[in-house]
């Protein structure tokens, strides 16, 4: 497999009037970019993985509402807003935990509701300042979450959380990178099951920047930290309550009571975007639940099948596991007693 150099590792390109989006499906076998013009097109890529973790998806998705505006506009200028509105509200039942969706759609729903001299063009800049602000984001997390594990010998991740699920260079991974240039630390990637993303793209995107990495069977964390190798889990977040409990991919509570026993720090990296301030605490976390047929083998797939599947994609890490939570605004060291409420008005 031909390594590439990391910037050219994007999972959406705007090209002016279409959104190209990298279909994380099928990687690492093959890079396949589609072309989406609309947003129902936009709706589907999110909905059926081909685009994914937060950050991302709420770009993705803020794109697919200046398509909507640009092939509204010159369809039927008279009724456009009304037909942008409805096609929120669609992008909108995508994807139901991440709240970067919800926060992405709000700012463009905004813009289309003030009164613009050009109101395309608004839309647009709107959509590329999301882009960008998160791919900025993305840096200042990154230096600021190498800053706090410095000194450390081997860092686990979960899922997928680089350059692939979000505007650019990662959240969790973000801060890897940034260590890693700082000086060599042993990286371990759980493969993450059943889209086995750290399988299929973690790996592949940290060995695109030159980065060792070593995967694991999710099912070997406990014992690879009872060795002694790894000094903190890393991850990211889809949403985040008001009081720092962490909903993310699948697996990543597991982590973090395995840390805790085994005296290992947890940090969570997120853009603040990601934080839901109207949520008291996980428990009202609404978890997505995946149909049973991409868990279960093929035989199974029967209608008198006396086998099921429970797929949430999703977990709730309690913020009394979390040792660390990196956001673009800044650190929160043992967030269960420091709190997230300095963050809310931090510029």
């Amino acid at each position: 497999m031909t390594r590439q150099n990391n910037k050219t590792v994007q999972a959406l390109q705007w090209t002016g009037n279409a959104l190209k989006v990298l279909d994380q499906r099928q990687l690492p076998e093959a890079i396949v970019y589609d072309d989406y013009t609309d947003a129902a097109g936009v709706t589907e890529a999110i909905a059926g993985m081909r685009v994914r973790g937060a950050p991302a998806i709420g770009i993705a998705a803020a794109y697919g509402v200046a398509l909507s505006a640009l092939k509204n506009y010159a369809e039927d200028p008279a009724h456009w807003q009304q037909k942008v509105a409805a096609d929120i509200e669609m992008l909108a039942t995508s994807r139901p935990t991440a709240v970067n969706l919800f926060w992405a759609l709000e700012q463009m729903n905004a813009v289309l509701n003030q009164p613009q001299a050009n109101p395309l063009a608004a839309i647009l800049a709107c959509a590329e300042k999301i882009h960008a602000d998160d791919i900025a984001a993305n840096y200042k997390m990154g230096e600021l979450g190498a800053d706090i594990v410095a000194g450390a010998n081997g860092i686990m991740t979960h899922c997928n959380t680089g350059a692939l699920a979000t505007g650019g260079y990662g959240t969790a991974l973000g801060v890897i990178r940034s260590a890693y240039q700082r000086r060599p630390i042993n990286v371990y990637a759980g493969e993450t099951r059943p889209w086995l993303q750290g399988a299929r793209l973690t790996v592949w995107e940290l060995a695109q920047d030159g980065i060792p990495v070593t995967l694991i069977a999710d099912s070997a964390a406990a014992w690879l930290m009872k060795s002694g190798a790894i000094d903190w889990v890393i991850v990211g977040a889809d949403r985040i309550a008001a009081n720092g409990d962490t909903a993310n991919k699948i697996g990543t509570y597991s982590l973090a009571v395995l840390a805790r026993q085994h005296g290992v720090k947890v940090m969570v990296v997120a853009p603040t975007t990601t934080i839901d301030w109207s949520i008291k605490n996980g428990d009202r976390i609404e978890i997505e639940q995946r149909h049973q047929n991409e868990l279960l083998p093929a035989c199974y797939i029967k209608e008198d099948s006396l086998v099921s599947a429970w797929n949430p994609v999703f977990d709730v890490t309690p913020v009394e596991l979390i040792a660390a939570l990196v956001t673009e605004r800044g650190v929160v060291l043992n967030p269960a007693e420091q709190g997230l409420r300095g963050l809310k008005n931090v510029i």
